[in-house]
């Protein structure tokens, strides 16, 4: 099959994915499995070439970024329980100030939600969240959207986050992480800064209903949950692994060799430096012991492995496209001069986007698109570190537009504030609409300075 046929057939299958996890509520494991044989069988591979294409897609990408997921949310389930991300939140407002309390939130969920899912990081900062509001004596929507918009740019954007993880691992760009962790945070800067500015101006005119007789206090928060751990514990299960992943792209940029450098090398490979990060992490538990070392770290696998699943499939998917002649395809595509510069980056956004929109999950958004763009970045020349880290950004971007009802964290957002959801599509889902719009542009800015 060639031509506009098999782009139809594309096509297909990505609508097969909204339809049935949008509509028909199938979980998008089985979505992407059922498309990836859904497009081979149409294309007219030959049956024996998309059982192995899917096997072959599933492994291959578990064998890139199978372990990190895990480590990640295992670190992520860590600071949750033992009260080290209550910590973190307490450090940065301290530095930013009570006189900034929007900043403050807009910077806590941005840190809490690197290691740990924006919903789950909402959750645990929801109480903090409206003691500093009533201290503060400014609107409980203001607060609630600068930490949900804080939570979500890094969500989206940063590793060890799974999804920004799964794109890296998709395009190719496992073995660059530590670019992509770079790149990150320097496109959430602005992003985070949107969401903060939208939340003083806009969701601050919001009036939530019950705000101002609201007994939480913040004192009593910080005592009620006990002795928190120490902010060097709290931050070193983040920090270490972010450092290593660092030093070793430094390495690995400039060539060194030797004994030294083969350590660093080592160090920094995602998967050495995030089991240091959860090695570093049992220090926060309060005990050594059963409920610890096999609840708390069974509980991290247990949220990892509905990840896993959903990034296999989507390896799954995107290497049943790959075996195609869609390949061919767009390198004529490329050839003719239509897809070229920072322009590029618009077609993994409007993807995820689309997808992000459609069926409601950042993470799947983040997997499918991945796996679609694929194929196509060899073929226009996109390799190498920065510009393979930008695309991920550009898919993060998109992931990001936008946050409704169809999606978890909006209704985590409304439910925990107290926000009507036609207060929360103006808060909310319009901020989220102008995060991924600046992702986007500053993703397009660095692509013109750096690529």
């Amino acid at each position: 099959m060639e031509g506009s046929l098999l782009f139809l057939v594309i096509i297909l299958g990505v609508s097969f994915i909204v339809f049935a996890t949008a509509k028909l509520k199938l979980h998008p494991f089985l979505s992407l499995l059922i498309a990836a044989f859904m497009v081979g069988l149409l294309a007219g591979l030959p049956l024996n070439e998309v059982v192995a294409a899917v096997n072959g897609g599933f492994g291959g990408l578990m064998g890139y970024i199978g372990i990190v997921i895990v480590a990640g949310t295992i670190i992520g389930t860590v600071l949750e329980r033992s009260g080290a991300a209550l910590r973190m939140a307490e450090v940065v407002l301290r530095l930013v100030g009570e006189k900034r309390p929007q900043l403050a939130m807009s910077l806590i969920g941005a840190i809490v939600s690197i290691p740990v899912f924006c919903d789950s990081g909402y959750v645990i900062l929801s109480s903090l969240k409206k003691a500093l509001a009533k201290r503060a004596k400014v609107a409980l929507a203001s607060m609630s959207v600068a930490l949900a918009t804080g939570l979500y740019a890094t969500h989206t954007l940063v590793p060890p986050t799974p999804g920004p993880i799964a794109a890296a691992g998709n395009i190719g760009a496992a073995d660059y992480l530590g670019t992509v962790i770079l790149i990150g945070f320097i496109v959430a800067i602005p992003t985070i800064l949107v969401g903060y500015i939208w939340a003083v101006k806009v969701a601050s005119k919001i009036k939530i209903e019950g705000e101002e007789v609201t007994s939480l206090d913040y004192d009593e928060i910080v005592k009620g949950f006990g002795q928190l751990p120490s902010t060097f514990k709290s931050f070193a299960p983040i920090v270490l692994p972010i450092v290593l992943i660092g030093l070793g792209s430094v390495v690995k940029f400039f060539g060194w060799t030797g004994t030294l450098a083969d350590i660093a090398l080592f160090l920094g490979a995602p998967v050495v430096a995030l089991l240091m990060g959860v090695l570093v992490s049992f220090l926060l538990m309060p005990q050594l012991n059963e409920e610890t070392l096999t609840g708390w770290v069974g509980d991290g696998i247990k949220d990892a492995s509905t990840i896993l699943l959903i990034t296999g499939a989507g390896g799954a998917f995107g290497s049943v496209i790959k075996a195609t002649p869609v390949a061919e395809l767009i390198k004529g595509i490329a050839n003719g001069g239509l897809l070229n510069g920072a322009l590029i980056l618009l077609i993994p956004f409007v993807v995820a986007a689309a997808l992000k929109t459609a069926q409601g999950s950042s993470t799947a958004a983040l997997v499918v698109t991945s796996t679609l763009i694929a194929p196509l970045l060899p073929e226009m020349g996109i390799e190498g570190a920065i510009p393979l880290a930008l695309v991920v950004m550009a898919v993060g971007a998109g992931a990001m537009a936008v946050s409704h009802v169809n999606d978890s964290y909006f209704w985590v957002v409304t439910q925990f504030s107290g926000m009507k959801v036609t207060d929360a599509y103006k808060a909310q889902t319009l901020a989220t609409l102008l995060q991924g719009l600046t992702a986007i542009i500053f993703t397009m800015i660095l692509w013109v300075i750096l690529v």
